[in-house]
């Protein structure tokens, strides 16, 4: 039973964490509209490879915009506050969303008392940088550096680094998912709406478990440390024949384990049998454990370290994840049907019912106001006229 396909989200959004949120909803099978200024559109559109040969639908935007649909409209204009009043109608919006600056809320009428008026129920969420009082803009990078992200990332002599992903992005968008599918079980039990408002910076934050635990409350001094955990030795990456592993020995029979094995048995000594002995030595453990793995191919290695149940792995490049079992079945895919180009999508965090009725297919990232004539045309009964004159006028 697909519990969602009756859920419509009108997202006012653009670059990635709300288009990523949106993008999670729509693998569940809600209706998901963006909305978009006519003129100037989602800044994310023109970033990457122009892939289709065609403006606005570069390869950047095509990653996290499938299975949605876009129109165009200037709610800046009092005709296009108008219409966006009738789409919450029409469509029987149940989900809001916005990622612009508080200060515009009130200004583009898209502020949750003016939306509650118009829908006692609908759920409302806007995701700042840092916050409802806060106007300054964020972005992901400067996201990580305030949130200590990168003060954790990279190597101890060297300088910080930003992550490979954008975290403050996506985890806010996860965070939102959460947030959202709370009010929905909230309004199925008590028929009341949600405002919801999303902190990036504060989302961020909340993953320095340890850090801030360990910071405040034992003085402890917490910084970036490379590959080598900080607390348990040996956890580190360690050079193969051709290429790296991950080693993860997290207790003292796992290491006894390890070291019972031919070529580490030189490793065994009384004091490193306790992990608290291993850490105090860690520099030159990893150096004796790199001079013994770099004489073996990574695949003998993982399957050494996997037959005495040590956690190991190859550190994979992207085409080697992309290729792996786990991963190649849970691809999600997309076909342009106008080029007939087919993408190729990351998979969910967890196969979705409608994904699995979809065989894994999302429709195509919506072109450029693509569905205004279905939206706002169809559903809103404006003739073909009407939509050329709020063109023309600048509305859509």
């Amino acid at each position: 039973m697909e519990i969602f396909n009756n859920i419509t989200v009108l997202s006012l959004e653009q670059a990635t964490v709300l288009p990523y949120l949106t993008y999670r909803l729509a693998q569940d099978g809600m209706n998901v509209i963006r909305v978009e200024h006519p003129v100037y559109g989602d800044p994310n559109r023109l970033i990457g490879e122009n892939v289709l040969g065609e403006e606005r639908m570069n390869a950047y935007f095509l990653c996290i915009n499938a299975g949605k649909k876009a129109i165009t409209l200037n709610l800046a204009e009092p005709e296009g506050k108008e219409i966006l009043k009738e789409l919450i109608n029409k469509l029987n919006v149940d989900i809001f969303a916005t990622n612009q600056l508080p200060r515009n809320y009130k200004k583009l009428g898209i502020d949750y008392d003016s939306l509650k008026n118009i829908k006692h129920d609908i759920i409302w969420l806007g995701v700042t940088g840092f916050g409802p009082d806060s106007n300054e803009a964020a972005y992901d990078p400067i996201l990580q550096a305030r949130s200590g992200l990168m003060e954790l990332t990279g190597e101890p002599d060297g300088d910080p680094q930003v992550l490979g992903i954008p975290l403050p992005d996506m985890g806010a968008s996860e965070h939102a998912y959460g947030l959202i599918m709370k009010a929905l079980y909230r309004r199925a039990i008590t028929g009341e709406g949600t405002e919801i408002n999303l902190s990036m910076f504060e989302s961020s934050v909340s993953w320095l478990t340890v850090p801030i635990t360990f910071t405040s409350s034992f003085n402890k001094t917490i910084t970036r440390r490379g590959n080598t955990h900080e607390f348990f030795c040996p956890v580190s990456v360690y050079r193969a024949k051709d290429g790296f592993i991950y080693l993860a020995v997290g207790n003292d029979r796992q290491w006894k384990s390890m070291v019972s094995l031919e070529p580490f048995k030189g490793l065994d000594r009384p004091e490193y049998e306790k992990n608290a002995g291993r850490i105090a030595d860690v520099e030159k453990i990893n150096r004796e454990i790199n001079s013994i793995t770099e004489g073996f191919p990574a695949q003998e290695l993982i399957e050494m370290f996997k037959s005495i149940t040590v956690p190991v792995s190859k550190i994979q490049t992207i085409p080697e994840v992309i290729a792996d079992p786990l991963v190649k079945r849970r691809l999600l895919f997309t076909t342009d049907p106008v080029t007939g180009k087919r993408i190729t999508l990351a998979p969910p965090p967890n196969m979705t019912p409608f994904l699995e009725k979809r065989n894994r297919e999302l429709d195509f990232p919506p072109r450029f106001g693509e569905h205004n004539e279905e939206i706002i045309g169809n559903i809103l009964g404006y003739t073909k006229d009407r939509l050329n004159e709020l063109k023309e006028k600048g509305i859509i």
